[in-house]
């Protein structure tokens, strides 16, 4: 049975270009309500226009979808909130919440100014959070809702001169973990996607050959899927180029040492031991790995717990 959302209201940030684009117009295809948001700024944040979003809302009416265009800045709260209030009092609800907006202003760590770290931090990661607040109780009081942030392998696996995008994306990622524990009792599935597409953020750094394989509607079925009724939750789903995976952040089984033995040359001494992956596991849960250093500690004593 096709996936659809009639019936559901959705908002896409930063659905003006690039990915938000594709997945509003997805959503809307699928039958969903859809509000366009998008500061209108340029790929450093600044600026401001509602133009571009606009003009996704003209092609989702042309295509027989309802949408409405909103010029929030996910970096303000009271502008986040007004957005949902906005789509609520029109609609009824907000159901989809798809955080992908995003600014970029790349330098070396050595010459990266404060204000290029805080910024991206704000949009991304603050963001990123503003926009989960802002629907989470009306999401937990319908006993229904489904997220996506947008994280990025520039965090997940490091990109040079990326400190500030990375260093959010990757706070990103610790946010969608508590979200979707704190999110199941109210059937609010939380889930992530590590996107790479030709937008406006990577068509300087791609050749056109790669740039038209990178299409971003190949990393929108994947956002659909993970905003679906029967989504997973606390997923991190890496997308480009029509290739799909699941990334996971996993754990060396690691070993046990004695009081004796809490050194550092100890450590240096077994290390290969320490990092061996062969049993490795992604934990479900910050207990979960106390649980396991303590199980471990007790083992080696003969301690029943």
């Amino acid at each position: 049975m096709a996936i659809r959302f009639d019936g559901r209201v959705a908002i896409v940030t930063g659905a003006g270009n690039g990915l938000g684009r594709a997945h509003a117009l997805g959503l809307a295809s699928r039958g969903a309500k859809v509000v366009v948001n998008d500061f209108g700024g340029a790929r450093d944040g600044t600026g401001g226009s509602m133009t571009a979003a606009e003009t996704v809302v003209e092609e989702i009416r042309k295509a027989g979808g309802t949408a409405i265009a909103d010029g929030a800045d996910v970096s303000n709260f009271e502008q986040v909130t007004a957005m949902v209030e906005r789509a609520t009092k029109e609609w009824g609800s907000v159901d989809i919440m798809c955080a992908n907006a995003g600014i970029l202003r790349d330098k070396s760590f050595a010459k990266m100014e404060v204000a290029d770290f805080a910024k991206v931090l704000d949009v991304h990661l603050v963001g990123s959070f503003y926009c989960c607040k802002a629907v989470w109780n009306g999401m937990r009081e319908r006993n229904y809702g489904r997220i996506v942030l947008t994280t990025s392998s520039s965090g997940l696996f490091g990109n040079f001169g990326q400190a500030n995008y990375g260093a959010a994306k990757t706070g990103m990622v610790g946010l969608m973990n508590v979200l979707a524990e704190e999110g199941r009792k109210t059937n609010i599935r939380v889930n992530i996607i590590s996107p790479t597409a030709a937008t406006r953020m990577t068509e300087e750094l791609l050749p056109p050959q790669a740039l038209q394989l990178m299409k971003p509607e190949s990393i929108t079925p994947a956002v659909e899927y993970l905003l679906s009724e029967d989504s997973p939750t606390r997923t991190i789903m890496g997308a480009g180029a029509g290739s799909f995976a699941v990334i996971k952040i996993l754990e060396s089984e690691g070993i046990n040492l004695a009081e004796e033995e809490w050194t550092p040359d100890a450590i240096a001494a077994r290390f290969a031991e320490i990092s061996d992956m062969s049993k490795a596991r992604a934990l479900q849960g910050a207990f979960e790995q106390t649980q396991k250093y303590v199980t471990q500690a007790a083992t080696r004593l003969g301690i029943k717990l």
